[in-house]
């Protein structure tokens, strides 16, 4: 268990989704950087990448940690430095492992069971416009099949100053099942995003410590999102102490409570935007995923991948 790390009540509706005294489970420890956690009810394990070792790991509920898969993020032979592995990971609507490939700056597909992975890819997407993406960083899809996914400069090697930065800006896209690329919208550092269970609403975190906050946009019958709004404002506890880490990785529970990682560790809403917990990891905290059944709930935290038991 990890010790420092405490559940932090702000309102009695959280006491009906996990005991306030549930304890941290360490599954793992010990990389670089954790992300992009996936949860393979097939396989009863959970699998995270490591950025910065362009690895994804997988860790049994038995707790048996071993090597998914690497290159997991850049195949390129040259060595370079930065953020290269792979970040977010999802299944697309057939069960194929899909990454977030921060070095080689697209969006891929393995290009193999997830039960017998592979470092071999299909590119879904690699550019906008002829302009190649900065780094794409978490994606999901919606239930038709689109795939909505965020663009920060965070695995360029000089990140918002690197010369091989080729758009201006930061984008949220959609890949549509149709394959026309639609730019969303632009946001400074445009990170982590889920669905409500209804697809009415699209939430986006922004890990921008000048704008750490949670936007919410409506979802049209097209799929393109509109109104953004903003959900949550965390910039003035950037910095402070208990309080690592910013706006990242977010997943929704069915009941349309979101789970949101952000200053402190990961951050509880109701639909509103009241704030009902923290789970308080003492640790920079970078994404979270649920088991199917929503009995486990995940969190990447620095070096670590932590689980607590849900009601």
């Amino acid at each position: 268990m990890k010790q420092d790390a405490f559940i932090e009540i702000l309102d009695e509706q959280a006491t009906q989704l996990f005991d306030p005294k549930a304890p941290f489970h360490i599954m793992a420890q010990g990389f670089s950087w954790t992300e992009g956690p996936l949860w393979l009810e097939g396989q009863q394990s959970l699998i995270f990448t490591d950025i910065p070792n362009n690895s994804v790991f997988r860790v049994d509920s038995k707790g048996k940690l071993s090597l998914y898969l690497k290159p997991s993020g850049y195949t390129g032979e040259a060595p370079r430095g930065g953020e290269v592995g792979a970040n977010g990971l999802t299944l697309d609507p057939q069960g194929r492992l899909v990454l977030c490939q921060h070095g080689d700056r697209r969006m891929a597909r393995m290009d193999s069971p997830s039960d017998q992975p592979q470092p071999t890819f299909i590119t879904l997407v690699d550019n906008y416009q002829g302009k190649r993406f900065n780094s794409p960083n978490d994606v999901v899809f919606d239930k038709a099949g689109n795939m909505y996914f965020t663009d920060p400069p965070y695995g360029l090697e000089f990140n918002m100053n690197d010369p091989a930065k080729e758009l201006a800006f930061q984008g949220i896209y959609c890949l549509k099942a149709t394959g026309e690329l639609v730019l969303l919208d632009t946001i400074s550092r445009p990170n982590g995003l889920a669905f409500s269970p209804d697809e009415k609403y699209l939430y986006v975190a922004n890990s921008d410590p000048e704008q750490a906050v949670w936007f919410r946009y409506e979802v049209g019958q097209d799929g393109l999102i509109h109104n953004r709004e903003l959900f949550y404002d965390a910039t003035e506890l950037v910095g402070k102490e208990g309080f690592k880490g910013l706006p990242d990785g977010m997943k929704i529970h069915s009941s349309g409570i979101i789970f949101a990682t952000g200053p402190g560790g990961v951050w509880v809403f109701d639909p509103s935007g009241k704030v009902l917990a923290r789970l308080r990891t003492g640790e920079a905290t970078s994404n979270c995923a649920f088991s199917t059944d929503e009995k486990n709930f995940f969190m990447t935290a620095d070096n670590y991948v932590l689980k607590i038991e849900m009601k």
